[in-house]
């Protein structure tokens, strides 16, 4: 009997002794690796800012430089936190990207980002993630077609707010064939976003002129 209990006591002790070890191993691959993730996934989202703000239009490092997008605002219709992003050139802002999320795509909610100019035009927009079927709604990625590229300087005059719609409702952006629901979606979030962008001009870009550009 003594045998069997000094038997599973070792056996015990062995399967703990295991798994301290197994979890030093992971938590020092962990940590060895940590720096280098979030460093890749830095320069991933930093990437995707670029192309709607390239290098030549800031000078200041837009993933530090943010402020907090609102939850829950009935134009932006985020339900969590997320940043504005800010680009500056010498301390001026030039432009800001705002999230949003339009919540009546055909598979659910399209989550995007929104580059508007100190100006309020548009300086690209992103669809970041979606549900759309492939071959049809998908298009809204900019890796499927260039139609997000259509919203590249267009503004609430341009065209008028109630034009801010597709083609087959009376408005001046193209849907898809054989989908109509997922660009809708996309383009009356998008102009939303500008709507928050007008009703909040002083908190994202200061209280200068509408038209001022810094010196480059």
């Amino acid at each position: 009997m003594n045998e069997i209990r000094h038997a599973m006591t070792r056996n015990s002790l062995l399967l703990a002794g295991f798994a301290v070890l197994t979890a030093l191993l992971v938590a020092s691959t962990f940590l060895g690796t940590k720096d280098r993730i979030s460093a890749a996934q830095r320069a991933a989202e930093e990437k995707a800012l670029l192309q709607i703000v390239p290098r030549d239009r800031h000078d200041n490092a837009m993933l530090d430089d943010r402020l907090v997008a609102p939850i829950n605002d009935p134009l932006l219709q985020l339900s969590e936190e997320k940043s504005i992003y800010v680009a500056r050139r010498t301390g001026v802002p030039t432009a800001v990207l705002i999230p949003a999320v339009a919540p009546d795509g055909y598979s659910g909610a399209i989550e995007l980002i929104v580059g508007v100019n100190r100006d309020g035009s548009i300086a690209g927009v992103r669809v970041l993630q979606h549900r759309e079927t492939p071959g049809l709604g998908d298009a809204v990625d900019h890796r499927k077609s260039n139609w997000i590229n259509g919203f590249k300087g267009r503004s609430l005059t341009n065209p008028v707010r109630d034009r801010w719609t597709v083609r087959k409702e009376g408005g001046d952006f193209d849907q898809f064939t054989g989908a109509t629901i997922t660009p809708r979606a996309v383009v009356k979030a998008t102009a939303r976003v500008l709507q928050y962008a007008q009703d909040n001009r002083k908190e994202l870009f200061g209280a200068a002129s509408a038209g001022q550009e810094p010196t480059p």
